[in-house]
């Protein structure tokens, strides 16, 4: 199975899109947005800000483990 590693994600607060690379070996659970520097965090439930507001969920995900911080 080809993990994905980049996402394209949208900003809760401004709609900024923009494509960003993955970590691959944890989740990214803090975002700076760059349009308006919001501080963009997962909504309940999710792991990541890619799981919550990207195109494609993160890399352990994608696998099918547990995410890790």
């Amino acid at each position: 199975m080809r993990v994905e590693t980049h996402s394209l994600l949208t900003c809760p607060s401004c709609g900024h899109e923009q494509v960003f690379v993955m970590p691959t070996d944890s989740c990214q659970y803090f975002l700076e947005c760059p349009a308006c520097e919001m501080l963009i965090k997962p909504e309940d439930g999710d792991c990541c800000v890619f799981c919550s507001y990207g195109t494609v969920p993160c890399p352990p995900i994608q696998e099918g483990k547990e995410c890790s911080s």
